[in-house]
């Protein structure tokens, strides 16, 4: 391999990599807010996926062999060559970066104190570590003399666009520095293609087509790469502390597998760190009555959807391949691009909704708790569970089996502005009831894990024993593909695992083409499922959700209860509620349905 020198150091690199990227693999810091870490992996594919140089942070002084002098270039848009030599930080190179800086902020200048990105903002902390303490740039700073330069002030604000008028994403152009992140992960990673730079010079932010509101699959990873406050999760934050208030209110939460190895993330503690314990807790703390568990409705999940597979296979009544039904995101994507595959899709809910559904009408019952004083809450890593929360088939009678959906950086908002010191805090369980997960149930956090769950499962229906191996390796792994043959008795089953819009593109337009070679599809909207999930702690890289990875699958590895079948509390649920996995009564409250995107919802 070929070597570069940075810092009077030298490394190893491949033709066609970036120096950014050569800085990153060895921990050699270069701050950027038009490239991103999630961008790296795909880089080496096409070049597009590179920053573009938009902001200009990234200067580094370079010096090419043969030539005496260095010059100053952007490393997001640098390709590495043999024995060039790199300077990542001198006196010069922060001068630059803080005049760049600078400029960028003159769009923001006052408005940090009450954003809602306040000490969460790539922007804000840059100009922290370079000592940005006066703003020479922004017109507010200085004598406002010129006439043209005030009228084009006033137009700039008055041309301000704030788009909430969708359940999940918020927009504010006000706070937008055009750095064309959004744009990125939208166009090439998800293909969704939902953003682009409209306008010119200073009229000029990320906007949709003709500055319409925004309809997307609301999968979120524009709000996860966003550097400002341009683009976050549509809160609910006070939504939840109202209901807490309210005395006639039981206030219940559930909480997803994928949010407990990622919310200590909030508190500085190492990635992937497991603080299930603590979370319960602190939900109590922040007023929560009743803490029950999403790692039973997924188990719940894989009975039906592993008994849905095998009626599908024996049947054949309804056609396969059968695709997974856990992802909102993804459903959404199917039924706006491809809506002549919906058959396809499993009918069951998503472990959200399930879980949902036994509150409103198991637990209540159960309880002596009427329906209408139940303020359901769920804690996901989604965005797209803000959606799904209120898709109309699960509304009846304009009472909701979901009331509310917090994302994981939404909770440590919440946490943090309750004072609670999370790290300190003694471990708590769930409730009963609801409140047992299997392993099972947990692995679905991560891409290939619902598959895994439904084998072990669907294996045992099909065999009546257990698989004597119960981890399978040919589903995991955080490539965006991946097929496999799994042996259940006389049935090879043909597997496919996706994670990535982008990637499910690929998968069904293959599909039209005739060339299918799988039964069963999983599909995860999120590179690396939900473990990437849109509402997950930022930043999110390919490094962090490697960490966040192993540890659900450690939770398997130490867990006694891994298999969903096996959990007394499902057992319980269907000889009291439920009778068995794909009843009518189990269809009632487990299953759904879904529309060509002509159907338009109607949110609240």
């Amino acid at each position: 391999m070929d070597k570069i020198i940075i810092n009077q150091k030298k490394y190893s690199f491949k033709p066609g990599e970036r120096v950014l990227d050569i800085c990153r693999k060895n921990d050699i810091e270069i701050a950027t807010l038009c490239d991103h870490q999630n961008f790296s992996d795909f880089y080496k594919q096409d070049k597009r996926y590179s920053g573009k140089a938009v902001c200009r942070i990234c200067l580094i002084k370079v010096k090419r062999k043969g030539c005496e002098d260095f010059e100053i270039l952007p490393s997001c848009v640098l390709e590495a060559q043999k024995d060039m030599e790199v300077v990542t930080e001198d006196k010069e190179l922060a001068r630059l970066r803080k005049t760049n800086l600078e400029l960028l902020f003159a769009d923001h200048a006052g408005l940090c104190s009450y954003c809602y990105k306040n000490n969460d903002c790539e922007l804000q902390t840059l100009a922290q570590r370079h000592d940005i303490d006066e703003f020479k740039f922004t017109p507010l700073a200085r004598e406002m003399n010129d006439q043209e330069e005030l009228e084009m002030l006033w137009e700039k604000k008055s041309r301000r666009i704030i788009d909430n008028k969708n359940p999940a994403i918020m927009r504010d152009s006000q706070t937008c520095i055009k750095c064309r992140r959004c744009e990125k992960v939208c166009e090439f990673i998800q293909s969704v293609d939902a953003y682009a730079i409209c306008d010119k010079g200073y009229r000029a932010n990320a906007a949709t087509e003709y500055n319409t509101p925004l309809e997307c699959t609301y999968c979120g990873q524009c709000s996860s790469v966003c550097p400002t406050a341009a683009i976050v999760e549509k809160s609910a934050i006070k939504q939840f502390m109202e209901a807490v208030k309210d005395p006639k209110k039981t206030v219940i939460v559930q909480t997803a597998p994928s949010v407990r190895v990622s919310l200590g993330e909030e508190f500085g503690m190492l990635t992937g760190t497991i603080v299930t314990g603590k979370m319960v807790r602190a939900l109590r703390e922040c007023g929560s009555d009743v803490v029950f568990d999403t790692n039973l409705s997924a188990d719940l999940t894989i009975m039906e959807e592993a008994a849905e597979l095998i009626e599908r296979i024996e049947k054949k009544e309804k056609p396969l391949p059968m695709f997974t039904s856990c992802c909102p995101a993804w459903i959404l994507f199917l039924e706006q691009n491809y809506s002549e595959f919906l058959e396809h899709i499993s009918t069951c809910r998503s472990p959200q909704m399930m879980m949902g559904s036994l509150i409103k009408n198991y637990y209540s019952q159960k309880s002596g708790i009427d329906p209408e004083n139940i303020f359901s809450v769920s804690v996901m890593p989604c965005v797209c569970k803000k959606y799904e929360a209120q898709r109309p088939e699960f509304i009846k009678s304009s009472i909701g089996d979901v009331d509310c959906v917090l994302t994981t950086r939404e909770l440590g908002k919440l946490i943090r502005q309750k004072n609670i010191d999370f790290e300190n805090l003694q471990d708590s369980d769930f409730d009963p009831v609801l409140g047992l997960g299997s392993s099972a149930g947990a692995i679905f956090g991560a891409t290939g894990g619902v598959m895994e769950a439904a084998l072990r499962t669907a294996y045992y229906d099909l065999t009546k024993h257990n698989p004597e191996n119960l981890v399978f390796k040919e589903v995991r792994g955080l490539s965006g593909m991946r097929n496999s043959k799994v042996k259940i008795g006389d049935l090879e089953l043909r597997t496919k695992v996706v994670h990535g819009l982008g990637n499910a593109r690929k998968v069904i337009e293959d599909m039209k083409k005739g060339d299918i070679d799988f039964d069963f599809l999983e599909v995860m909207a999120c590179p690396g499922g939900c473990i990437g999930g849109g509402g997950q702690p930022v930043p999110t890289s390919p490094k962090i959700r490697k960490a966040r990875t192993n540890s659900i699958y450690s939770q398997d590895e130490t867990m006694k209860l891994r298999l969903s079948h096996e959990n007394p509390q499902i057992k319980e649920l269907y000889k009291n509620f439920l009778t068995q996995p794909g009843s009518r009564k189990a269809h009632k409250y487990l299953h759904t349905h879904y529309y060509p995107y002509k159907y338009k919802f109607k949110f609240k």
